[in-house]
């Protein structure tokens, strides 16, 4: 029987572990290698050839969103199959455009991650089920709220913007920008007010519907 290659990428290396062990028990499956982050992972694909590449979001170096763009681009025959702890359902919709197969949470791992994979493995995509009836709403217009295009955002409110996207706190987005907590909580609520946002949802809307390039800048490498 041909085995299903799964390439782990992940930068907690305890839950790398136990999903290697999880997988080990399916026969079908076989766990061919182990990456900290999306640069290790571009790096470890030509030599192990994986069918499915298990992928974090939020990652030093090169995370998740960016790593899969440039898989899907240069080896399409690895699908990616989005593996987080992010529930934030509006991450979807841009991974998917970058060529994820598949999205589930870490919560979610046991038969429904065996059942994703094995999908996707056929040519299939996945999307864990809550995550898929949010983003059913969304496409269907039960979630009303539509961003109001602003005056162009400035360089520092699109850095600042971009880091929120990325999930980070105002803390790390401060230590990020080298500036101070209350001068990124400035920035942050001219961007509520501009943009007419109540929530990190809601910017997030507004880079899907108005800035989607915003979302480029959001995959910029952290160290």
């Amino acid at each position: 029987m041909e085995k299903i290659r799964v390439l782990i990428v992940d930068d907690h290396a305890i839950l790398r572990e136990g999903l290697r062990a999880l997988l080990s028990y399916f026969e079908d499956i076989e766990v061919v290698g182990e990456a900290a982050d999306g640069q290790e992972a571009l790096e470890l694909i030509e030599t192990l050839q994986p069918d499915i590449i298990l992928m974090d979001i939020i990652m030093p170096r090169v995370n998740g969103f960016e790593a899969t763009r440039q898989i899907h681009e240069k080896y399409p025959s690895s699908r990616v199959l989005i593996l987080t702890q992010h529930e934030e359902w509006q991450y979807v919709m841009p991974l998917l455009k970058a060529g994820a197969s598949g999205f589930i949470l870490k919560k979610a791992v046991g038969v429904e991650l065996i059942s994703a994979i094995r999908a996707i493995a056929k040519g299939d995509s996945f999307l864990y089920p809550p995550v898929a009836k949010k983003v059913l709403e969304q496409i269907q217009g039960k979630d009303q709220f539509v961003a109001e295009r602003p005056k162009d955002l400035t360089q520092r409110e699109r850095e600042v913007l971009a880091h929120i996207l990325r999930g980070e706190t105002n803390r790390q987005i401060a230590h990020q920008l080298g500036l101070s907590i209350k001068t990124i909580e400035w920035h942050r609520s001219n961007l509520m007010e501009k943009i007419g946002a109540r929530s990190v949802a809601d910017l997030v809307r507004y880079a899907l519907q108005h800035d989607l390039d915003i979302w480029l800048d959001s995959q910029m490498t952290s160290e």
